[in-house]
């Protein structure tokens, strides 16, 4: 009896005073037993032991990703089967880009020293080779106008008249090279022409145009020497679409040798350089 005491006691002291209307941990109210093949249920947070324990709600288990979203990896490493993305224009270390392709430069900065280009292509961060247009289309004046025609390249020729700022573009030039090499051409007919009828002769053999020919000779020179100065402006204006200086119509003072330079120069492709030779004008 004195055992069965003793454990009575025992058991009554190894529980805690629990507040009203609650039961120990694990345990029934009225000492009942959880029915037949169903589990005891624990307090709120905590788990039978060993199962594993849910973390709080909206996050995620260590290592694990919810369904359908992509899983995050560790600063500076990245899923295995998967490049690491490269800042814009940097190939990865020791990498080549594909056979046939330019690695892209950074915004504003040139290939490095030994590379080129590709064909056609300016580079990154620079101003095509392009005539800038107004709010309905058209090409300033002020502008080159790339890929002119004959008539408005001759048109600008006399409308920038003594203008030796801006640029002009290689068709600008060219067309007005052609019209007025055409101009020549027929004036002199015309005056080997005019000169035949009373053409006379020395006793030398010196011959003597007819009347005709002086009319014709002034009008050749008032084309020549009206033209002077917008040839001389054309000419600076396409050396700074060549990014070049405008002075360098000084060369054609040597003979011969400066009018091959200067028709070289001239036959070269724009560079987006020239535009700081530009001078915009409303």
């Amino acid at each position: 009896m004195s055992d069965a005491r003793d454990n009575e006691q025992g058991g009554a002291e190894g529980q805690q005073p629990q507040p009203d209307g609650q039961t120990p941990y694990g345990q029934h109210a009225g000492g009942e037993q959880p029915p037949s093949g169903q589990p005891s249920q624990p307090p709120y947070g905590r788990q039978p032991h060993g199962q594993p324990s849910q973390p709080p709600y909206g996050q995620q288990p260590y290592g694990q990703q919810p369904y359908g979203q992509p899983s995050q990896q560790p600063y500076g490493q990245q899923p295995y089967g998967q490049q690491p993305q490269q800042p814009y224009g940097q190939q990865p270390h020791g990498q080549q880009p594909p056979y046939g392709q330019q690695p892209q430069q950074p915004y504003g900065q040139q290939p490095p020293y030994g590379q080129q280009q590709p064909y056609g292509q300016q580079p990154y961060g620079q101003p095509p080779v392009a005539s800038p247009r107004l709010s309905d289309g058209s090409v300033p004046l002020w502008a080159p106008l790339y890929d002119a025609g004959p008539a408005p390249a001759v048109k600008r020729f006399f409308t920038k008249y003594a203008d030796f700022t801006g640029r002009a573009s290689r068709s600008e030039y060219w067309w007005v090279v052609l019209a007025t090499s055409v101009v020549y051409i027929v004036l002199s007919i015309v005056s080997v022409v005019a000169a035949l009828p009373g053409m006379t002769y020395d006793v030398d053999g010196t011959s003597n145009p007819g009347p005709g020919f002086l009319p014709v000779s002034l009008v050749i020179a008032a084309f020549f020497f009206g033209t002077i100065v917008p040839t001389l402006a054309l000419g600076a204006r396409r050396l700074h679409d060549v990014d070049l200086s405008g002075w360098l119509l000084l060369i054609n003072l040597f003979p011969y040798l400066g009018g091959i330079a200067l028709t070289v120069l001239a036959i070269l492709g724009p560079k987006p350089g020239g535009a700081r030779f530009d001078r915009p004008r409303p």
